[in-house]
């Protein structure tokens, strides 16, 4: 199929990897061939020669690569919510898993449990939720029985609580209050303590920070690069050394950073990111890194063995769409195309004729 072509100019804007085309393409003369019929040959004019180059095949990929942090993730705080004494504190770089303390307040444990939901009330009998149902789930893991695992806090509950509140050397109550129990995902590492043995605690206060205890790659990205960040999504990791590990994404989260405080004080505009945790294939190959860096290589759409050019070669064709100019010895011909994926300064391309090793014009 060929076109002819017009006098305006292709102009390509490139954002996040991907380009916008905006019309057209200049007059073919001023690249060196005569107009005229596109759809025909034409006499070669003018002494400088334009510039060209071949139709390839190959991949082509959006992807773009960021820096990543090794470690165990983002810390997370435990902050207390009774007021009291800190007696004792989980070793950092400890493993703490379910119901295990991670700190003693007035020589009382205050325990880990797994949810996603934080403890926010007093449960007793008589109350329902979905608070109820994830403390019924961690009492019944632990080994408590003789009540039904549901959102309905009973009377067989309370009392399954207060052997748990015997083994503890708590008070048996039959109610928990929140202040007993710090929930998190599953079991955590120990990054940092945040209070002393000995000091007072107030609701508020940060005791402790945890992460997770797998080895992984934490990614900040702008909000602008969202595309980048799916969940599940396969991903290149570039270690320091030098080797390249398979990762896929495990989670991503909004996170608003504080500004930085100025001269006089006061914080600046807050900043919002996209944090991304990368879990890689093989978590070994992390081992001996301590806190360095890392390239994380994000691909947001692939395709394989296709026809490309450069997209400076596409030309904006007066009846509409695109084509591209052919340079046959001193001859030259227009072909239409439909375009594909733009990535790297290339465009994927398809149109009859249109062949592999194909010499195409690029205007200046």
């Amino acid at each position: 199929m060929t076109g002819t072509i017009r006098r305006p100019w292709l102009r390509a804007a490139v954002t996040g990897g991907i380009v916008l085309l905006v019309a057209a393409v200049s007059v073919i003369a001023a690249v060196g061939f005569g107009g005229g019929d596109a759809g025909g040959d034409h006499a070669q004019a003018g002494t400088t020669a334009p510039a060209t180059a071949a139709v390839t095949r190959q991949t082509l990929a959006d992807s773009e690569t960021a820096d990543g942090q090794l470690g165990y993730g983002t810390p997370r705080t435990a902050t207390a919510k009774l007021s009291g004494t800190v007696t004792a504190l989980a070793a950092t770089g400890s493993t703490v898993r379910r119901g295990k303390a991670l700190y003693l307040v007035d020589n009382e444990e205050v325990v880990l449990l797994y949810g996603g939901l934080p403890a926010y009330r007093t449960l007793a009998p008589g109350m329902e939720g979905a608070d109820v149902a994830q403390f019924e789930r961690n009492l019944n893991a632990l080994g408590y029985t003789g009540f039904t695992v549901d959102d309905e806090y009973t009377g067989s509950t309370a009392d399954a609580v207060r052997d748990w509140q015997e083994d503890l050397g708590l008070a048996e109550t039959g109610r928990v209050e929140p202040g007993r129990v710090v929930y998190a995902d599953r079991e955590v590492r120990v990054e940092s303590h945040q209070a002393d043995v000995g000091d007072l605690t107030q609701p508020g206060q940060a005791v402790l920070t945890y992460s997770g205890t797998d080895r992984v790659v934490t990614v900040e990205l702008d909000v602008d690069d969202q595309r980048l960040a799916k969940r599940n999504a396969k991903v290149a990791v570039r270690l320091p050394d030098g080797r390249a590990v398979d990762g896929t994404i495990s989670t991503v989260e909004t996170v608003v950073q504080p500004g930085a405080a100025g001269a006089n004080g006061q914080s600046g505009d807050a900043e919002t990111k996209i944090e991304v945790t990368v879990a890689v294939t093989d978590p070994k190959a992390l081992t001996g890194f301590d806190q360095a860096s890392a390239d994380v290589t994000f691909t947001v759409s692939e395709r394989r063995d296709v026809l490309t050019v450069p997209v400076a070669a596409l030309l904006a064709l007066a009846e509409g769409g695109y084509g591209v100019q052919v340079a046959e010895g001193d001859a030259s011909r227009i072909l239409a195309v439909t375009t594909g994926l733009f990535a790297d300064g290339r465009v994927e391309v398809n149109g009859a004729g249109v062949t592999e090793g194909m010499t195409v014009v690029v205007p200046a």
